[in-house]
């Protein structure tokens, strides 16, 4: 579809989002946002939206932001893409309480010269994900900004109340599996940060989409929580490093990972290992898989198998266990090392 354009000065130029202006734009959200679900009560277009409350089920909430030169640039994220992960991530966490997503609230910082048509894309690919998790689009807030682009989602969920996993629920001896595999995002970032040659060849197009897209798990946690087969979980935002630390903090552990096990992603392994880098130091410290990390109790083994197996044939891995030692460790072959810490937000940037 071609962008729609304005006259000036003899030139047609692209529509920005200044352009169109504030009710225009919300109309645009509208239209996209599709039909609500039943207990939507009152969605888009009001001061406030209205849900029922689902009986005997607490809300869960969780909000997240991306920031424009802090989370991605605009010059190399396609802005469905960014549409799509504004809201996985934030579905992320509701999949690491074993939450089952409702709705979610879209709030935007919007710069005047972000064009119209980057603006449609966005909301489409955010439209797209909502739907996906049989969630809907029930409203936000629109203000202009002077730059950078910021893109806000509030995710809300609901979970059985006995049933909510907590990142604090680990014991000594409960054993860390983590789904799917790691470090292909980390790595997609770092080709978008190096220069134009790092983005092609044969592992550069697994790993950028990977970093565009994060995976779903929502399956994954809800069906978990509900066998009750696992005892802590912890979406992998920040690094399989910062999610062990925080977990075993939380629940008053140690931990040991075996470095080995690792499920580095093999086209990101490859690519680190082309350009020289530690492909496990690089996957336990990189950020933005958004897997999740469980703590399994041994006698929970199998219906944590079952579990997986039930939301739809996810891979999982047994990375470690949890340890009375009040340290986190990772093993390497005969040597045993300090486990690296995550991304840490302050310091790094994608400028």
């Amino acid at each position: 579809m071609r962008p729609p354009h304005t006259a000036k000065r003899g030139f047609f130029l692209p529509l920005t989002t200044g352009d169109a202006g504030e009710h225009s734009l919300i109309e645009r959200i509208r239209e996209r946002a599709g039909a609500p679900r039943r207990d939507v009560v009152l969605g888009i277009g009001d001061d406030a939206a209205v849900l029922e409350t689902v009986r005997g089920r607490p809300d869960v909430v969780t909000t997240d932001s991306l920031v424009e030169g802090i989370h991605f640039k605009l010059e190399w994220t396609p802005a469905r893409a960014l549409g799509r992960k504004a809201v996985l991530v934030n579905l992320s966490d509701l999949a690491a309480m074993g939450a089952t997503p409702r709705a979610i609230l879209l709030s935007l910082c919007l710069p005047s010269a972000l064009p119209l048509a980057a603006f449609d894309d966005l909301i489409e690919g955010v439209a797209a994900e909502a739907s996906a998790a049989k969630c809907s689009l029930v409203g936000g807030n629109i203000t202009a900004s002077p730059g950078p682009l910021v893109i806000n989602v509030t995710a809300i969920g609901s979970a059985h109340p006995r049933r909510v996993l907590r990142r604090s629920g680990g014991k000594p001896g409960d054993e860390l599996y983590v789904t799917g595999t790691i470090g292909a995002a980390a790595a997609g970032l770092e080709m978008l940060l190096g220069s134009p040659a790092d983005r092609v060849g044969e592992h550069a197009a697994a790993c950028l989409d990977r970093y565009y897209i994060p995976p779903s798990r929502v399956s994954c946690g809800r069906t978990v929580a509900g066998d009750r087969a696992a005892s802590a979980c912890l979406d992998l935002s920040d690094g399989l490093g910062d999610a062990v630390r925080q977990m075993a903090g939380a629940s008053g552990t140690g931990a040991s990972i075996d470095a080995k096990a690792l499920p580095v992603d093999e086209a990101a392994r490859a690519w680190w290992t082309s350009t020289g880098a530690d492909a496990i130091s690089k996957a336990v410290t990189g950020g933005e898989d958004y897997e999740l990390l469980f703590a399994v109790p041994p006698k929970r083994r199998r219906a944590f198998a079952r579990a997986l197996a039930k939301a739809g044939q996810v891979p999982f891995t047994r990375v470690g266990s949890l340890t009375t030692a009040k340290k986190c460790v990772m093993a390497t072959g005969e040597s045993e090392l300090e486990l690296p810490s995550g991304f840490q937000h302050f310091i790094v940037k994608v400028q």
